[in-house]
């Protein structure tokens, strides 16, 4: 492997934390005697089109600093390549790199993580899920979740988990169920649904274990449906969804598949915490999409 590695740095994740965790993580790799070269853009079409021309130019590998928006850019770059990809987590929910189990907002710790990784070549093949050119580490989300998701987006404040417990209560006041149509493999299941999470990772939303026990390794996705609940019992199970433990509840139902179609009216999809657009969404997952650095 080269010794020429790329940072691919936002500079407005986590409040600015981006920016400030490129250089302590730059400082670590190249101690470790790699050679870095920083990547930035102007914009997010900009950051992939240099993100791309790093990985066909042949670097050794490309490190995202920023969140999970930053980790499913970086994705669109690295999916299907050999290029072996690391995560500097420093954004608000940063569950890509918790599936991984590398740092969370600790830069510098990270980057030694990273930088001994390579050297050890401790690098592995993980599935990803694809929906038409889009790559996902994580969940897509779907229902409820997706408006939580899209309400946290839009405050300023507070940040991480907390961000999401307060957006949460804020849309438990126009829920309701929604017919749901799920193919899975083939399959077809029609339900009134709260929500449908599609897991190749266990997380979202900064620990929310919403597919707890989703493997990135096994080739299929962990599909959560959490049925026609009331709020009151959605404000019961929901948090139990931070342990994991809200899939013993009768109306949560988990199903296994390597191709998922979820159609559902005015309904958005997210997934790693970036919004894909109205459902129907098509999903597959991929195994062995990316190559991963991790510890």
């Amino acid at each position: 492997m080269t010794s020429e590695i790329t940072l691919f740095v936002n500079p407005t994740a986590g409040r600015g934390r981006g920016a400030r965790a490129a250089q302590p993580a730059a400082s670590a790799l190249r101690a470790a005697g790699f050679s870095v070269r920083t990547v930035l853009g102007e914009d997010a079409a900009d950051a992939l089109v240099r993100a791309r021309a790093a990985v066909e130019a042949g670097t050794g590998a490309l490190i995202a600093v920023g969140g999970d928006g930053m980790a499913a850019l970086a994705l669109r770059a690295v999916a299907g390549t050999r290029t072996p990809l690391g995560l500097v987590a420093v954004g608000t929910g940063n569950d890509f790199a918790r599936a991984l189990g590398l740092p969370v907002r600790e830069p510098a710790a990270a980057g030694r993580m990273i930088a001994d990784a390579l050297k050890c070549g401790r690098i592995r093949d993980i599935d990803l899920g694809q929906v038409g050119d889009r790559w996902f580490g994580t969940v897509l989300a779907s229902g409820f979740d997706s408006r939580v998701n899209d309400r946290g987006n839009r405050m300023k404040w507070p940040t991480g988990r907390l961000k999401y417990d307060l957006a949460m209560i804020g849309e438990l006041a126009g829920f309701r169920p929604v017919p749901y149509r799920i193919r899975l493999d083939g399959k077809v299941l029609e339900a009134e649904a709260t929500l449908v999470a599609v897991g190749n990772g266990s997380s979202y939303g900064g620990g929310m274990r919403i597919c707890p026990g989703a493997d990135l390794t096994d080739g299929l996705f962990d599909v959560t449906v959490v049925g026609d609940c009331s709020r009151t019992t959605l404000l019961r199970v929901f948090p139990r969804v931070y342990r994991g433990t809200h899939v013993d509840h009768p109306k949560v139902t988990v199903l296994r598949a390597a191709r998922v179609e979820i159609a559902a009216e005015g309904v958005t999809g997210y997934a790693d915490g970036e919004p894909l657009g109205p459902l129907p969404l098509n999903a597959r997952c991929v195994r062995g999409g990316v190559r991963v650095v991790g510890p």
